[in-house]
């Protein structure tokens, strides 16, 4: 049972990337994302739903691996994952949107300023996950500002 969550904490393999693991995996969500939502914004509940079901995911299987890995180990990327997921919710899916907001949402992860440091302090997955989780809401609200912006002076 301990490899499945290995499995899904390390996002099949790629938190066992030795440097930048978490870039490499909030990359690839965001191709993902591209594929899976570019053909419209009428279904906006399904990325929420999904993007909370690894959510809870992450910080029931990150809590399991705690025990072997360490706190917050670097092979856990379901968090970067769930990050990006956040970070990205609502936003038109284009690919300089989705381009700005993984640069957005590592500019949090790793500098982890307003709280997000804090959130590491929780206990087992709570604290694996939460960090990501805030960084991606502060990346979404900048995001969010970046396409209001950009629609604006389309329309000028």
């Amino acid at each position: 049972m301990l490899r499945i969550h290995r499995l899904i904490c390390t996002c099949l393999g790629i938190g066992y990337i030795p440097k930048g693991g978490g870039t490499v995996a909030a990359a690839v969500c965001c191709i993902a994302w591209y594929f899976a939502w570019r053909g419209g914004r009428d279904q906006l509940w399904l990325p929420l739903l999904i993007t909370l079901g690894l959510f809870f995911l992450g910080v029931y299987s990150a809590g399991k691996v705690e025990a072997g890995w360490g706190k917050d180990n670097y092979r856990i990327v379901i968090d970067e994952v769930a990050g990006m997921g956040i970070t990205l919710l609502f936003v038109p899916v284009r690919w300089p949107y989705l381009l700005v907001g993984l640069f957005l949402f590592r500019i949090f992860d790793i500098a982890k300023p307003l709280y997000i440091r804090k959130m590491e302090n929780l206990d087992g997955g709570w604290g694996v996950m939460m960090d990501d989780m805030l960084a991606g809401v502060y990346a979404n609200l900048l995001l969010q500002l970046v396409v209001f912006v950009h629609s604006f002076v389309k329309i000028a």
